[in-house]
């Protein structure tokens, strides 16, 4: 599979710094990789999160950018997409959006889709990302962090992925600068031990403070690659 989804447990987790650092690592090892965001709210313009991807691969606009490929659905006010699009009085055209990874996927050999905040986000009134990437069977990499709080959304996310048979490649543990080390420590141990229990692969990639230099860190137990 060449798609993953990358969801967060959370807002504001950092799920848009790590999937820029996979992206610049599977890079840096040869492998043609592209970031998309399924979403994005609180925008107009181009996506502010594919410029963060792009900056850390220290790149400019691609010809996908450019065509409007990789950010199909944006919206300015910053709620949930169900929402955001209502006060514009449109829908989240998800047809657009398959689509537009389709004709994307052609030409790379991993794509990285990354959503809107967690899991349970309603795209429309009927459909919550998770219902989406189960429908597309796309790869789950799960976005969390060693903070007060976190264990409990990382296994609920856990669990709401195993039950529509989603496989989850891989939980990418992101740096929090307020996580108390012995809660970091446990929340490790914890979320392997679940992911195990779920019948998922115990994959935990930890992602270091993101800061120049910018540190290089090994994804390839999630991609295989």
């Amino acid at each position: 599979m060449s798609v993953f989804f990358i969801s967060g447990i959370d807002t504001g987790i950092g799920k848009t710094v790590a999937v820029g650092m996979m992206a610049r690592d599977l890079h840096r090892r040869g492998v043609k990789v592209i970031t998309v965001k399924l979403v994005q709210t609180g925008n107009t313009g181009f996506s502010e999160d594919l410029e963060a991807h792009r900056a850390l691969l220290g790149c400019g606009r691609l010809p996908e950018d450019e065509a409007g490929l990789t950010a199909p659905a944006i919206f300015r006010f910053p709620a949930s997409p169900h929402f955001a699009a209502k006060l514009e009085q449109r829908e989240v055209d998800l047809d657009a959006i398959r689509t537009a990874v389709a004709k994307i996927e052609r030409n790379y050999e991993v794509v990285l889709l990354e959503g809107a905040g967690g899991l349970a986000v309603p795209l429309t009134e009927e459909l919550l990302t998770v219902d989406f990437a189960a429908q597309q069977g796309y790869p789950l990499i799960l976005v969390t962090s060693g903070r007060l709080g976190s264990l409990n959304h990382t296994i609920l996310s856990i669990e709401a992925a195993t039950r529509r048979g989603i496989r989850i490649a891989g939980v990418v543990y992101n740096w929090s600068p307020d996580a108390d080390p012995q809660i970091e420590a446990d929340s490790r141990r914890m979320i392997v031990k679940y992911l195990e229990r779920y019948h998922q692969p115990g994959i935990l990639v930890e992602l270091p403070h993101v800061a120049e230099p910018l540190p290089d860190v090994d994804f390839r137990t999630i991609f295989n690659r």
